[in-house]
């Protein structure tokens, strides 16, 4: 992604000692070029480095990075770990249903999902994990966890819990394919649908702010969703951490 330069136009010149903060001017500036007619600020657009920035506007980066801060507060930027500030994209709809799937929820808006696996493995159940699945804690269940894509970007980190002794060949047929709806089918489970889900918000884990590509101080939305068979059996706990600056939630009746 090529970086866009930022012009000084006459009206960005920082006003010392009027009694408005720096910073606030930088903010003013930066998304005054965000929303200017010459569209060169198109969401996705990288903007400056805070040393660019630093030097168009004569301040220290801490400045700066105050001015970044309060875009990224409002929504008009993204603040990426290790990648620099975008402009700020379209808030993706993603709605709960009985039946919510990623991928489709993902191309109904026109976009490219994919997937990642981040790991698979096998551990014993804990409480809350044990209670939903209706087992005794410490039973063996499959533990998937996913990093979900939209046109690239990271959106959201699920967490899949599944019985593994119902499943005994869960662990090889994610490994083959990350799909769990699939791997479901292919164990005998052929439709399943939501049975509840719980919808919390609070900030990252340092882990899971590096794989949303997000910063710390932005939110994840969090949901606890239980999914049942035909007969209204358990077969996945699924805990997801969606990226609250690109994705919102809709339930639908």
């Amino acid at each position: 992604m090529v970086e866009l330069p930022m012009t000084v136009p006459p009206d960005a010149v920082l006003a010392r000692g009027q009694g408005v903060s720096l910073w606030r001017q930088i903010a003013t500036a930066i998304e005054r070029d965000i929303a200017g007619s010459a569209g060169a600020m198109q969401p996705g657009a990288r903007l400056p480095t805070e040393a660019a920035l630093s030097a168009r506007f004569g301040v220290n980066r801490h400045t700066v990075r105050r001015a970044m801060e309060e875009l990224e507060a409002r929504g008009l930027i993204r603040v990426e770990q290790g990648r620099g500030a975008f402009v700020a994209e379209d808030v993706l709809d993603y709605p709960l249903g009985p039946r919510t799937r990623f991928t489709e929820a993902i191309q109904r808006q026109n976009r490219e999902p994919a997937g990642r696996m981040i790991r698979i493995t096998e551990i014993a159940a804990e409480a809350q994990v044990a209670k939903a699945l209706g087992l005794r804690r410490g039973r063996p269940v499959v533990l998937a966890e996913r990093l979900g894509l939209a046109n690239g970007r990271p959106v959201v980190i699920g967490s899949h819990y599944l019985p593994a002794q119902r499943f005994p060949l869960m662990l090889d047929l994610l490994s083959e394919n990350p799909s769990i709806t699939r791997a479901l089918a292919r164990s005998g489970v052929p439709d399943y649908r939501r049975r509840s889900t719980r919808i919390t918000a609070r900030m990252p884990t340092p882990e899971e702010a590096t794989l949303l590509q997000q910063s710390r101080a932005r939110p994840v939305l969090v949901t606890e969703a239980i999914n049942v068979d035909a007969a209204g059996v358990p077969v996945e706990l699924s805990i997801a951490r969606y990226a609250a600056a690109r994705m919102q939630l809709v339930v639908e009746s």
